[in-house]
């Protein structure tokens, strides 16, 4: 199975505290994803942040809705998370979110080591429009977290 890695910083000019509060709140997730994935979250909000907690949401790609099952399978406040998937378009999905603080706030990391499903096709979708497509919705997300969480 070939896997990818997709790796993006952003500093945000708020304390750690503020900033992993509003990385802690699955609502949020839809706050910073693009309309076009129509992402929902089905768990009941909202979800107590801890490790082994699961999240549910939709998401359409090209048109096609998918169920996407996460869990969170580190969690250091303050410092780190983790959300693995258990169930959803990828064969291997893991993001690591790193918090640091620096300066007058918080360096973000996004880790994001995953794979695509049917082996030669997968890689074959993924240099045609699944890398492009992870590209501008962390693009997306980068112009939201700098919208919503501004210097003060």
């Amino acid at each position: 199975m070939k896997t990818y890695l997709l790796e993006r910083e952003q500093w945000i000019p708020r304390p750690l505290p503020e900033v992993f509060e509003f990385f802690s709140r699955a609502e949020n997730l839809g706050r910073i994803t693009p309309a076009w994935l129509h992402f929902r979250i089905r768990s009941p909000l909202p979800i107590p942040m801890r490790e082994g907690a699961p999240i549910e949401y939709t998401i359409r790609l090209a048109g096609l809705p998918l169920r996407w099952r996460t869990r969170i399978t580190l969690w250091q406040p303050q410092t780190r998370f983790v959300d693995e998937q258990e169930s959803g378009p990828y064969a291997l999905w893991r993001h690591t979110h790193d918090f640091e603080p620096l300066g007058a706030g918080v360096l973000m990391t996004d880790h994001v080591r995953y794979a695509l499903p049917l082996g030669a096709l997968g890689q074959l979708a993924h240099a045609l429009a699944v890398r492009a497509a992870l590209a501008a919705i962390f693009d997306h997300r980068f112009r939201c977290i700098r919208e919503l969480l501004p210097a003060r």
